[in-house]
């Protein structure tokens, strides 16, 4: 990466020699002058900050290239200096070279000496959090689950220091679907996964009575058990978790009361933990990306990539996601695959991808929103070869689905998952990430409870704005320091999150709403 320079330094970043473009760096005005790879380029309109400028000519349907790679087609031939974006540029149709298994990075050099303070929890998982979660099976009982857990404030928490509280598990699903089919299954998965999560100390299920999501299947098809003595061992759960049934017991408020008594009882228990000093290999780090900018590839997310390696370099793991989002660039990754076999796993969920959405008419590359496209992206190809520097430089170990537990594979990993990311990063929780890093260009603000989200913003000037809500400052990078420098300081705060920091999202009491199962099929 290059930065160019004109009548100020950081005007735009020209990323690869093969590259057709460059990207501004800042807001940039008409007829300044750019200095890019020895040429001189002048601009004939304004640019704004993230949005594509041509560095040599491109010709009506010739590919233009960023980070190297294809991004896209011209629509009309395009002159040096000229803004590339929706109106002469599509996504199009290109071949790609999966070349599976061909390029597998070797192993980073180990990193053992660090640590973060977390909960031990049996079965050798490691919690950053510590709450009880109140689990509504159906939607039908969701208002019930949220008065639950209401009940329990600060002043009720205050003789319960080590418990950071209790949230409601709801959701708008549990019933009008197949019983035992696809969208049931990947229910049963996502709270299951919820339950057993290592930053759930206990928890509680609450049902209507009637649903087709049962209390019963969710618990024998899950093995659930209350997060296998989640507590010191001294201290065992029972083997069975409390269940409610607002039919059996009589009703709201009755439902209402009895959860209050159970949780009571709970409290003690799962207040009876301490953090400890624990390897840094059990951080199982969720990585996601919303409100992406055309600087989000550049600064952000190559500086999670970064973070990720020294995850992966601690023998821990890294979850990539968002197979929308990772369309038209899933030839880098499958290249990086540790066999054929995973790399066919990636392939076969991109393939159920174009089915699935050809289904109802829709494209892939509708993907990049609005907001997207005001911030400079173009093409789901430009979109996904940004999104893929989340996960770093490492070899690809495995492909899971949604909500599947991700265990116990270590190193970079990829979970199959909708591009947006309230189901996404609910599908990464659930499969057992307990530290989540969310970076963004348009200023998201989102959080998940139970796993703390560290926020990065990928330019100075909507850090500067929504400082509230972010964590970090990757749009330092445009300014001249290296994704190196900004990646270790991701890798240290998610240490010291995992150690119980908190994050801006948490400070504003993010993630009691943003919890979405991903439904897939009819609802009947």
């Amino acid at each position: 990466m290059s930065v160019a320079t004109g009548r100020r330094v950081s005007d735009a970043v020209y990323l690869h020699p093969d590259d057709s473009i460059c990207v501004a760096a800042r807001n940039l005005g008409a007829g300044l002058e750019l200095e890019i790879a020895g040429t001189t380029i002048r601009l004939p309109e304004a640019v704004r900050l993230g949005h594509k400028i041509a560095v040599r000519r491109i010709g009506k349907g010739d590919y233009v290239r960023k980070y190297g790679q294809i991004i896209g087609q011209a629509t009309e031939a395009i002159e040096p200096g000229r803004w590339v974006h929706s109106h002469n540029l599509i996504n199009g149709d290109f071949v790609r070279d999966y070349a599976s298994a061909t390029a597998v990075p070797p192993p980073p050099e180990p990193i053992n000496d660090r640590t973060f303070l977390g909960y031990k929890r049996q079965g050798g998982r490691a919690g950053t959090r510590n709450y009880i979660a109140v689990i509504s099976t159906v939607n039908c009982s969701a208002t019930v689950s949220r008065y639950i857990a209401q009940r329990f404030d600060q002043a009720a928490l205050r003789n319960f220091p080590n418990i950071d509280g209790v949230i409601a598990v709801k959701h708008g699903g549990g019933c009008g679907i197949q019983y035992q089919g696809l969208q049931h299954q990947v229910l049963n998965r996502t709270l299951a996964g919820m339950a057993k999560h290592p930053n759930i100390g206990g928890y509680l299920l609450v049902g209507l009575g009637c649903e087709q999501a049962t209390s019963g299947y969710l618990l024998s098809s899950q093995n659930l058990v209350q997060i296998e003595g989640n507590g010191t061992p001294q201290r065992a759960f029972p083997t069975a978790p409390p269940v409610l049934s607002m039919q059996d017991q009589g009703g709201t408020t009755k439902t209402i009361e009895e959860g209050v008594r159970l949780l009571s009882e709970l409290m003690p228990r799962v207040n009876d933990v301490k953090r400890e000093a624990i390897a840094a290999s059990e951080i199982l780090l969720g990585t996601n990306c919303g409100g992406s900018d055309g600087n989000s590839g550049v600064t952000c997310n190559p500086a999670l990539g970064v973070a990720s390696d020294y995850v992966v370099a601690c023998g821990g793991t890294t979850a990539l996601a968002e197979t929308t989002e990772v369309y038209g660039a899933e030839h880098l990754l499958t290249r990086r695959a540790v066999s054929v076999a995973v790399a066919e796993k990636l392939l076969a969920r991109i393939k159920w991808w174009l089915w699935h959405t050809a289904l109802y008419g829709v494209e892939i590359d509708n993907n990049p929103s609005i907001g997207n496209k005001e911030g400079g992206l173009t093409t789901i190809a430009e979109k996904s070869l940004g999104a893929i520097a989340k996960a770093g430089s490492t070899a690809m170990t495995d492909v899971y689905e949604y909500a599947e537990p991700i265990a116990p594979r270590k190193g970079f990993v990829f979970m199959d998952t909708p591009g947006f990311d309230p189901p996404s990063v609910t599908g990464l929780v659930a499969g057992g990430c307990n530290v989540m890093v969310f970076t963004t260009g348009r200023g998201s603000c989102f959080g998940l409870k139970p796993c703390p989200t560290i926020k990065i913003a990928s330019n100075t000037p909507m850090y500067e704005r929504m400082i509230d809500d972010m964590d970090i400052n990757a749009g330092e990078i445009l300014a001249g320091r290296s994704v190196e420098s900004v990646g270790r300081e991701i890798f240290e705060k998610i240490l010291s999150v995992a150690s119980g920091e908190r994050t801006k999202s948490e400070l504003h009491g993010y993630g009691d709403d943003e919890f979405v199962p991903w439904q897939i099929g009819p609802t009947l």
